[in-house]
C-alpha cells in the first residue's frame, strides 16, 4: 500500500476496528453545452479526498474528507469508529462480510485519445456546428452538449487488497425542440435522449457519433413529429427500440433486482422490489426468449468495472435466464443472505458517500431475429423509440413509459409516423409476452449517466446493452391528447 491508506488502515485497526477500507480519488470532469449556435456553459471541475468504512462491534462506520493530511487520517477514522459503535448499539445482526479475493492490481482507462487533451475550441466548434444544422424552420431550440470525466481511485483494505484503477469517460448528445402556433412541442435526440450516449472511452467516441451529420434528420423528425399522427389506444403488439429497450431494462430489471431495495434498506426512498427473496430461482420474469445479465466486464461499457468499490472483481452473472429469475445485484453484507457470492455491485458517488448497490452494465442478450422479422411478425402493431418519460411504481412493477417517437406497423410493414406514443403494463407480464429479440447486428450498450439512489442522493453511471424486441398484446396510447 501507499502511506496514506496504509496509515488509515492502520489507525482503524488501532481503534478496534474489525474490518476498515479506504478510497482514495481524484476526479476532473468538463460539461460543454451550446444552444442554438452559441456557447451556453463550459464547466471545469475537479476533486480529491477519500472515504473510509470500517466495522466495529458487528457495525458498519463510514465517514469521508477532502483533506488529505496526516492529521486529518486521525479524525476521520475516530468518525467513522464512533458512528460505528452508534450503530452497534441498534444493530438487529452482525455484519457479516461474504470472502472474496485479496487483489494487488492497476487498472488502465480505456481512452485511446484522452479528451482532456482536446482542446475545448474544438469541442465547442463541433456543437456549434451541428446545433446550427439543426436550426431548420419548425425548430425552436437546438441543443448541444457533451461531458467528459477522468478518474484515479486507489481501494485498500485490512484484508490486504490494493487497487488502482484508472477510469475515463466521455459522452455527447444533440437534441432538436420543434413548436408550432398551436402549441404543440416536439422533441428529437440523437444519439440518445437526456445527456446522449457516454462509455468508457476518449474523444475517439464523441468523433464516432458524426455529430453534424445527424443533426439536420434529427431536426426533420422532430418537426414531422409536429403534424404526425396520435399514437392509437388499445392493445397491440409492440417492437420496442433498443433506446427504449435500456429504460425498460433499467426500470423494470435493474432497480428491482437490487438486493438492499429486497432487504428494506430502500424503502423511504425509492421503494422496494416485487423480486422477493422467495421467487429466486422459480420465478417466471419473462419468457424463454428473455436473457437478462449483470455484466460488468463489456469493454468500454459506461457500467463496466473491473472492481467494484469493495474490491470485488466484477463478475457477470445472469439476472434472468431463459426467462427465470436467477440473481441479485448484491454486496458482500447481503449477498450471503440470499445464498449468493458477491459480483461486484458496490459503488459510491464520489468520495464522500458511502458505497451501496448499483448497477453495472444490465443487458438482454441479442436473440437470432433481423429487424425486418420483427415487424414482418406483426400484422397490427407499433414500433417505439427514444426516452421520453417514465413512471413506475415504488415496487417496480406497475409502468407507464413513454417515447420520443413510433411508427403504425401493419401487414408487417412499418407505416405512418405516429407522435407521443406511450404502453403501460406489469412488469412480469410485459417480459413473459416478448417472443422474439433482435440479433447482435442491432446491439448496442447505452451509456446512462443519471441513474439517482440512496439517501443523500447518489448518481451512478451505468449501461444498458440492448437490441430491439417484440412484445405481443401490450396496452399502448394510454396518453389522452
Amino acid at each position: 500500500m501507499d502511506r496514506f491508506t496504509e496509515q488509515v488502515i492502520a489507525a482503524a485497526r488501532r481503534r478496534g476496528a474489525n474490518y476498515c477500507d479506504c478510497r482514495l480519488i481524484e476526479l476532473e470532469r468538463e460539461e460543454i453545452a451550446v444552444m442554438n449556435g452559441a456557447l451556453r456553459a463550459l464547466t471545469q471541475a475537479s476533486q480529491r479526498g477519500f472515504g473510509v468504512r470500517v466495522i466495529v462491534d458487528g457495525a458498519w462506520g463510514f465517514s469521508s474528507s477532502s483533506v488529505t493530511s496526516d492529521g486529518e487520517i486521525d479524525r476521520i477514522v475516530d468518525e467513522a469508529v464512533l458512528i460505528a459503535r452508534a450503530s452497534a448499539s441498534v444493530k438487529k445482526r452482525d455484519v457479516v462480510l461474504a470472502p472474496t479475493g485479496v487483489y494487488e492490481d492497476l487498472v488502465p482507462h480505456q481512452a485511446a485519445r484522452d479528451p482532456f487533451t482536446v482542446p475545448d475550441g474544438l469541442k465547442v466548434e463541433l456543437l456549434v456546428e451541428a446545433t446550427r444544422a439543426m436550426q431548420i424552420p419548425g425548430v425552436v431550440m437546438a441543443r448541444g452538449q457533451m461531458q467528459f470525466s477522468r478518474e484515479r481511485k486507489t481501494f485498500a483494505s485490512s484484508e490486504g487488497s490494493y487497487i488502482i484503477q484508472d477510469r475515463i469517460e466521455s459522452g455527447a448528445g444533440i437534441k432538436a425542440i420543434a413548436a408550432d402556433d398551436k402549441g404543440g412541442v416536439q422533441v428529437r435526440s440523437y444519439p440518445m435522449s437526456l445527456s446522449g450516449d457516454s462509455a468508457q472511452a476518449g474523444w475517439e467516441f464523441v468523433e464516432a457519433m458524426d455529430l453534424v451529420t445527424h443533426a439536420e434528420p434529427t431536426a426533420r423528425e422532430a418537426v414531422a413529429l409536429l403534424t404526425a399522427k396520435p399514437c392509437p389506444s388499445g392493445v397491440k403488439d409492440l417492437v420496442v427500440g433498443g433506446q427504449q429497450m435500456a429504460l425498460q431494462i433499467h426500470e423494470s430489471c435493474g432497480h428491482p433486482t437490487e438486493l438492499d431495495r429486497v432487504m428494506g434498506m430502500e424503502a423511504s426512498f425509492a421503494g422496494t422490489s416485487f423480486l422477493t427473496t422467495d421467487k429466486k430461482g422459480t420465478f417466471q420474469y419473462g419468457s424463454p426468449h428473455v436473457n437478462l445479465t449483470a455484466d460488468p466486464t463489456i469493454p468500454h461499457a459506461l457500467g463496466g468495472l473491473v472492481y467494484d468499490d469493495e474490491g470485488v472483481r466484477g463478475r457477470k452473472v445472469y439476472l434472468v435466464q431463459n426467462g427465470i429469475f436467477k440473481h441479485y445485484l448484491n454486496s458482500r453484507a447481503s449477498a450471503p443472505v440470499v445464498g449468493e457470492e458477491p459480483m461486484g455491485a458496490m459503488r459510491a458517488d464520489g468520495f464522500s458517500r458511502c458505497p451501496i448497490v448499483r448497477m453495472v452494465s444490465i443487458n438482454i442478450e441479442p436473440g437470432m431475429a433481423s429487424f425486418d422479422e420483427l415487424v414482418g411478425g406483426i400484422d397490427d402493431g407499433i414500433l417505439v423509440d427514444g426516452i421520453k418519460s417514465w413512471s413506475i411504481d415504488d415496487r417496480r412493477l406497475n409502468f407507464q413509459f413513454g417515447s420520443e417517437i413510433g411508427w403504425e406497423i401493419r401487414g408487417g410493414k412499418l407505416q405512418e409516423m405516429l407522435r407521443n406514443p406511450t404502453y403501460t403494463g406489469i412488469a412480469y407480464e410485459f417480459w413473459r409476452s416478448c417472443d422474439a429479440v433482435g440479433d447482435a447486428s442491432q446491439y448496442h450498450v447505452w451509456g446512462v449517466d443519471n441513474c439517482g439512489k440512496g439517501e443523500p442522493m447518489q448518481v451512478a453511471h451505468v449501461s444498458h446493452g440492448t437490441s430491439p424486441a417484440r412484445f405481443r398484446q401490450v396496452r399502448v396510447g394510454v396518453l389522452d391528447e
